[in-house]
């Protein structure tokens, strides 16, 4: 299937990239040809709709036609690598649903995952409020850095200053996943042995009666702060509390904080209703 680009490129050249092939003629005519030789599941709505074409006008590319791309986990936040992209880069990332990139030193485009297979599914684009630079919002496949680590984003400034030496990767969390890093770092100590009184994280983990008393109790607590009218602090402290035992249950559990948002974001097209309906469904088949 052949779809006119409809853009006029300052240069000739052709790119053949995995399962893409692309056709640029520079004859002074918007008459420039993206190719799919056997992309996986195309979005062919984006291919054919002319606002895609007026979208990448509207983005500002450096004189060398390209812009900064980032890619951000959509569930954890965590900014997975940084590349560069043109705007065919973009096209096929929009087209293909795969994070894809330009690369300055091959002069030719790659996606993400090409040759490891871990690749970054992509749930939406953003452009920032100048149009200069790019974030791939999705959900990478596995380990997004050649090195096998997660993230490209491994090393904190602040601990080199100090000469802080960190065993193994210190990613860049957001609170949330640091609080869940320190909970599995808890868990991982108690098969060393313990001198002293051992930490309230570890007595939870130890003890699910525990665990589960502190887990009503603390969600009780915070229906008290509706119940009672009590100011936005109170309710934020109980969230807290509630947020930290939960997560302790979750390690227990062995489960991810990441698994509960990619639960929840498949919510979001789906009505409550609906998905409590479902879920009654499910548990009658099990029975």
């Amino acid at each position: 299937m052949t779809i006119s680009y409809a853009h006029m490129l300052q240069f000739s050249t052709s790119f053949l990239n995995g399962k893409l092939s692309f056709t640029h003629h520079n004859k002074g005519r918007r008459t420039h040809l993206l190719t799919f030789a056997s992309l996986e599941r195309p979005d062919k709505n984006i291919a054919v709709d002319p606002k895609v074409d007026s979208l990448l006008d509207s983005v500002k590319w450096d004189d060398k036609g390209l812009a900064v791309a980032i890619a951000q986990n959509v569930d954890t936040g965590a900014i997975l690598m940084q590349g560069f992209a043109n705007r065919e880069a973009v096209f096929t990332t929009l087209s293909s649903r795969k994070a894809t990139f330009f690369s300055r030193s091959r002069s030719t485009l790659w996606t993400k995952g090409e040759t490891s297979n871990n690749f970054i599914n992509i749930h939406d684009v953003f452009l920032d409020c100048d149009r200069d630079s790019i974030i791939y919002l999705g959900k990478p496949d596995g380990p997004t850095c050649h090195t096998g680590a997660e993230t490209c984003y491994y090393t904190s400034v602040f601990d080199s200053l100090k000469q802080q030496e960190i065993e193994g990767n210190r990613l860049a969390l957001t609170s949330l996943y640091s609080l869940e890093s320190t909970i599995a770092q808890r868990k991982a100590e108690l098969a060393e042995e313990e001198n002293g009184k051992p930490s309230w994280t570890k007595r939870l983990l130890l003890n699910d009666k525990l665990l589960c008393s502190k887990i009503r109790e603390e969600a009780s607590e915070l229906c008290q702060t509706l119940e009672n009218n009590e100011d936005k602090s109170r309710t934020a402290s109980e969230m807290a509390d509630v947020l930290y035992h939960a997560m302790v249950l979750l390690a227990v559990k062995d489960v991810k904080v990441v698994d509960v948002l990619q639960v929840l974001r498949q919510r979001f097209s789906q009505s409550g209703i609906e998905e409590k309906k479902s879920r009654v469904s499910k548990k009658s088949e099990q029975d």
